[in-house]
């Protein structure tokens, strides 16, 4: 009986996959036995993890996605494929009454429009072979729960949770699914540079807001990505998998 968890034979784009849980979801999939291409910002960290891949069937596309010009080389230099993961993503914590519409635009730039135009190249090019399966990295903050000073996040995960319900129905006719994977607290780069800005005693206080007693790591969320993307989800779309340690159980 052949494995429904298996990546083999598979080709997936990976975006934020210089850093964070982005990485973690491409060293993943590759050990799953996924064909890759990479994305992200950073030239000398994504080469870094092509490397640790060490494959020669890695294809690496540095870029911001916010940009025409990047999504423009992703599609001229990609061949079809299976599955993408949207790991790309922005997290920045503003209390409500500093935003200014540069902080704003810029956190939909990065977190909405830049995966929602991807996508739509994507789509119009037919680089998604029929059967593929897109996933979304969203939160459960913007889409379950709301934190302090984290408004302009929570709007543009929200806003990308929307489309994706939408998006799955419009997709579904080429038998496209559409989901995404919503983590709770991620111990991540991002994080540890908000980290900064408290004391040790929130953190830990924090933590117990997490009935299975930790944060997450990015592990938990490649796994995730892992179903997602196998024929073992082959019957869901439309759906956001929350990995959040039972946060928003309670």
């Amino acid at each position: 009986m052949s494995n429904p968890f298996s990546l083999e034979g598979k080709s997936i784009l990976v975006t934020g996959a210089s850093s964070g849980i982005g990485r973690e979801v491409a060293l993943t999939l590759n050990r799953c036995g996924a064909k890759l291409i990479i994305n992200g910002r950073n030239l000398e960290r994504l080469q870094a993890v092509a490397d640790e891949i060490n494959s020669m069937d890695t294809i690496v596309v540095c870029g911001d996605l916010t940009s025409e010009v990047t999504i423009r080389d992703i599609i001229e230099r990609i061949p079809s494929v299976h599955g993408v993961v949207h790991a790309a993503g922005l997290l920045r914590l503003l209390p409500f009454r500093f935003i200014s519409s540069e902080s704003l635009g810029e956190m939909m730039e990065v977190n909405f429009f830049g995966p929602t135009y991807l996508s739509l190249a994507l789509a119009r090019n037919r680089k998604l072979v029929q059967g593929a399966s897109l996933v979304y990295i969203t939160s459960i903050n913007g889409t379950a729960v709301g934190s302090k000073a984290n408004s302009m996040y929570a709007a543009s995960k929200g806003a990308l949770l929307g489309m994706i319900k939408a998006m799955a129905i419009d997709l579904a006719k080429n038998k496209i699914r559409v989901n995404s994977v919503a983590p709770g607290m991620i111990t991540t780069e991002g994080a540890a540079n908000i980290a900064e800005h408290v004391t040790e005693q929130s953190i830990s206080e924090d933590v117990k807001k997490y009935p299975l007693g930790r944060y997450g790591v990015p592990a938990d969320v490649a796994n995730a990505c892992v179903y997602l993307l196998a024929d073992a989800s082959s019957w869901v779309t439309g759906t956001s998998m929350v990995v959040d340690g039972g946060f928003t159980i309670q």
